[in-house]
């Protein structure tokens, strides 16, 4: 308590969440914002739902700036961090949220399509990390990184190949960037979701079959909740995780630890 108000576990901390016009980056930065922070509500093509995450956010006394840009860019994923700086004077959290899938096998998927995969989920990520981190650095920031991986950075998923392949890369820049940024007191963490109620997930939501298979092969017999990712992205983010770096934790009730047995 500070004279009678309660103090948020991020406040007076500014947050960048990329891709944050619905889904898991919605819940996120809006937990965000309600622990304090100063939030950046980033999209990438829908205004519209973005400017009504801003308005939610706003109409909780929150404080929101709306930045558009396309992550496949490495140019504008460093602008898009370099606004955030411009507009708020520091930058103390980021997650890479923004994500995107185009399904194929290593005997189909397309240069295109490889190429736009990795370009959204790994090199974006990468040039937002390695901008953020050097505005930490330069500020002398004890900062925050976190990026929204996968199961599949760990599990293979045929027919998804780009996808894994970007996840895997995630897995090994978070790993690799924690020994590069400890000596800053800057850390970086990955979370990996797995079946988690979005929109990305509405085909498998909306057939009876693909539902049921999957309800089985996880062991909690549920899909996870925005918020329930939210809430360890909070932790990540929080002072409560000083001696944490170079982690996957996976929120995916039991599925990377379920096997049918022999």
């Amino acid at each position: 308590m500070r004279k009678g108000i309660v103090v948020g576990l991020l406040d007076q901390k500014v947050a960048l969440v990329t891709g944050s016009s619905s889904g898991i980056g919605k819940a996120i930065v809006q937990e965000f914002a309600h622990e304090g922070a100063s939030v950046v509500v980033h999209y990438g093509h829908n205004r519209e739902a973005a400017e009504q995450v801003k308005q939610e956010i706003e109409s909780n006394n929150g404080h929101c700036l709306l930045l558009q840009a396309d992550l496949s860019d490495p140019q504008q994923a460093v602008q898009l961090v370099k606004q955030t700086v411009e507009h708020y004077g520091t930058l103390d959290i980021l997650v890479n949220n923004a994500g995107m899938e185009e399904h194929g096998t290593i005997l189909d998927v397309t240069e295109e399509q490889f190429e736009r995969v990795l370009s959204v989920n790994l090199k974006g990520p990468f040039f937002c990390a390695q901008t953020a981190a050097q505005e930490m650095v330069k500020r002398k920031v004890a900062g925050r990184i976190i990026n929204i991986s996968s199961v599949h950075e760990d599990i293979p998923m045929p027919g998804n190949m780009a996808y894994c392949c970007a996840k895997g890369g995630l897995r090994m820049m978070m790993r690799n960037a924690c020994l590069e940024l400890a000596p800053y007191n800057i850390t970086i963490n990955n979370i990996a979701p797995g079946a988690i109620r979005t929109p990305i997930n509405e085909k498998t939501m909306n057939d009876p079959n693909l539902y049921n298979q999957l309800i089985s092969e996880i062991p909690l017999k549920r899909m996870g909740e925005p918020d329930e990712v939210a809430k360890l992205a909070l932790y990540l983010a929080s002072d409560a995780s000083a001696y944490v770096t170079g982690s996957t934790f996976f929120i995916d009730g039991g599925l990377t630890r379920y096997t049918k047995g022999l």
